[in-house]
């Protein structure tokens, strides 16, 4: 056994043993890191603005700190970005993480040296947690990976500023550094196809033991590696124990990515996000991921049902329930104030508080009342494609709004790897299972509202040509499940099999 392996051993146990017992701790844990936030915060321009000096309790802080999306956070923001101090945090962020998503324009979230230990030590954690289970820490002395975004970082006033993973690269432990696959060189390549094939240059011979990224864009690097050396992944890399994925729902991914490996490899599931590190998968033999209560970041939850009301029931972890749609309102260390990151969860366990992620807030159709979400149309396909033994690579939903005397319907645009014997009969099975997940969307089928689902094939590789199109290829980039409007479905349109 190397060196590495070998001190992970007595590490991963006590990280392991901690972790265990904040699990009891997990409602003290917030209600103090509640009261530290305040405290903290109050001399701030947030602080002053929603009187922080009177609030004491939860319901204080409801009463006075409205729920806030990023649009209407920005003028917050806009002074950090400016130079000023103490807006919304003692001094000045860090670090602003640079991210946009597909249909949105840049945002700039502030990170801070008090917020930085939860991006850097959640992953760390999850993977010490992994080894105190599994007693695999032989990973540890082979070649580690992440596919992400460039470390190259601008400035933004006196604040450097780049995407959260090539932040995140600069906090890598020297004694990793090592390990670290690709070369700096190669992360800092913008272009993602010029990268890749970079990656895939540096990585082919090497004792690659660790692989972690967003499922859709290490399908792109495994499919690389399989053209150019004609051999499974797991035949490439037999050494290779570990994937450590998140950012989108893998099981759509899973059979895919296992089938060009060759065989099953041990999962880590985190829920990272430029706004803070939220949750973990702790074991391997659970549901669900480990919600992050002792890291900086106070928690709120939202039933999905009220989003939108004026006054929406704001509850405390000690309030949730099993199996009920939250949207995630977050206050932490990084100054951020009942920030609603836009995520919808879901509690598989109170004791501990596990969750899974159930979709985006404003990722759903509802176009027709049918408030169809991520959650239902992943269960759908995944149904379908287990009964039809059918493997696909991507997927989106959008509405198709009828201006005639025919009727409106969903439209599905999906990119298989292996397309379906019978299209119509797919179609069906996605369409049944979708109706006993979602009443309102059945209601609307029998009352002849809507058409049955259509879908339109895209064709190989059409996701990615798509997403090169408009400039969101590769890093953190991913292509929303669904949609509530035709922008996403029209720029599709060039890339589907007539």
């Amino acid at each position: 056994m190397k060196i590495k392996s070998l001190l992970a051993k007595p590490f991963a146990k006590f990280v392991h043993k901690q972790i265990k017992k904040g699990m009891l701790t997990a409602v003290e844990d917030q209600h103090m890191i509640f009261q530290q936030l305040i405290k903290s915060a109050n001399n701030t321009d947030f602080g002053k603005d929603h009187g922080f000096d009177k609030i004491a309790t939860h319901a204080d802080f409801v009463a006075q700190v409205p729920v806030r999306d990023y649009e209407q956070f920005k003028p917050y923001i806009e002074k950090v970005k400016s130079g000023k101090h103490n807006v919304l945090w003692k001094g000045l962020p860090i670090y602003f993480a640079k991210t946009s998503g597909t249909t949105s324009g840049v945002k700039y979230i502030p990170i801070t040296k008090e917020s930085i230990p939860n991006h850097i030590n959640t992953a760390r954690n999850a993977l010490l947690c992994y080894m105190a289970e599994s007693g695999n820490t032989k990973f540890a002395d082979g070649k580690l990976i992440f596919l992400s975004g460039s470390p190259e970082l601008e400035r933004i006033g006196d604040v450097p500023t780049g995407r959260l993973s090539g932040i995140v690269n600069h906090h890598i432990p020297k004694y990793l550094r090592s390990n670290q696959m690709p070369s700096f060189e190669t992360n800092c390549i913008e272009d993602w196809e010029m990268k890749l094939d970079q990656i895939v240059a540096e990585t082919i011979n090497q004792d690659m033991t660790l692989i972690s990224g967003i499922p859709p864009w290490m399908q792109m690097y495994f499919d690389r590696l399989v053209e150019k050396s004609g051999k499974k992944v797991g035949e490439l890399f037999p050494n290779f124990s570990v994937m450590v994925q998140g950012g989108v729902n893998y099981e759509p991914y899973k059979s895919k990515l296992i089938e060009t490996i060759g065989r099953n490899i041990d999962t880590i599931e985190l829920f990272p996000a430029s706004e803070g590190f939220f949750a973990f998968q702790d074991s391997l033999n659970t549901q669900g991921m480990l919600l992050n209560t002792n890291s900086g970041i106070f928690f709120e939850f939202i039933p999905v049902s009220e989003i939108g009301n004026e006054n929406p029931t704001r509850l405390m972890l000690k309030d949730v329930e099993l199996g009920v749609n939250y949207a995630l309102i977050i206050s932490s260390n990084a100054g951020l104030w009942a920030y609603s990151i836009g995520d919808t969860v879901k509690f598989v366990s109170l004791e501990p508080y596990r969750i899974i992620v159930s979709g985006r807030i404003k990722h759903f159709i509802s176009a027709f009342g049918e408030h169809v979400i991520g959650e239902e149309v992943e269960s759908a396909m995944l149904s379908a494609c287990a009964a039809m033994n059918v493997k696909l690579n991507e997927f989106t939903v959008a509405p198709f709004v009828s201006n005639d005397d025919s009727k409106s319907f969903h439209e599905w645009f999906i990119e298989f790897e292996n397309e379906p014997a019978d299209l119509n009969a797919f179609a069906l099975l996605i369409d049944d299972h979708l109706r006993k997940k979602n009443v309102y969307y059945d209601d609307l089928i029998t009352g002849n509202i809507l058409d049955r689902l259509k879908i339109s094939v895209v064709k190989k590789n059409g996701f990615v040509d798509f997403m090169k199109s408009i400039g969101k290829l590769g890093g953190q980039n991913k292509v929303p499940r669904l949609s509530n409007d035709r922008k996403i479905a029209e720029g599709l349109k060039e890339f589907i099999v007539k």
